[in-house]
């Protein structure tokens, strides 16, 4: 197979420039604590200074493999499939989604949301990042708004953020992780504040788990 045709397959999401893939506990957000698969695909162009993720951001360092085949290892582990990043929307996400559902398995994403919505999602777990903003068809489908904290002119866009999803979504200020210390006791103090919000922290880390 060509350069030329591979690439076509990776734009039409038949094939995917897969990073890492591997089963362990989700540690953030609404379903932390709770064990589920991840597809982390590569290819990122938001750029984010403090990603713990930075090698995901070249696509061509990931190679492309066939959905059927990310489909299929994932099956065998979980009946929760969480597509991450990267920026998984970055590529077409429907071909992926349509096997994973037609195996009966809830899909979950973890997105910026800087590109439009593809696939079909049990749950939409959207953090926005200033440098990109999310477009509209994902801001009206999050389950779940998860605003990184890594500064306080980040509590004005998390406001600014909520303001832009459903009434139904759940709101998350979530330590920026090098900067936890710092923000944790002014994240806590926010949300006490103001308690629509809840506090979220990358538990996995505390746990030493991937």
């Amino acid at each position: 197979m060509s350069k030329e045709e591979l690439m076509g397959l990776v734009n039409q999401g038949l094939w995917l420039p897969l990073m890492e893939e591997f089963y362990t506990i989700q540690g953030e957000g609404y379903y932390k604590g709770t064990a589920a698969y991840f597809i982390r695909v590569g290819g990122c162009d938001v750029g984010c200074h403090w990603c713990d993720v930075k090698e995901s951001w070249n696509a061509e360092l990931h190679p492309p493999t066939e959905i059927t085949q990310i489909v299929d290892n994932a099956v065998k582990y979980s009946d929760t499939i969480v597509i991450t990043g990267g920026e998984p929307l970055t590529w077409d996400m429907g071909p992926l989604t349509k096997q994973l559902k037609e195996k009966g398995v809830k899909t979950h994403i973890e997105t910026s949301g800087a590109y439009e919505l593809s696939g079909e999602w049990d749950w939409v777990c959207l953090s926005p990042k200033k440098i990109k903003l999310p477009t509209d068809s994902v801001y009206q489908v999050a389950d779940e708004l998860k605003v990184i904290i890594y500064n306080h002119h980040d509590f004005k866009f998390a406001e600014e953020q909520a303001a832009k999803v459903g009434e139904n979504c759940i709101l998350y200020m979530q330590p920026e992780w090098s900067k936890r210390e710092e923000m944790i006791p002014h994240i806590v103090q926010y949300v006490m504040d103001n308690p629509k919000w809840k506090v979220s922290l990358q538990t996995h880390k505390y746990l030493n788990i991937p």
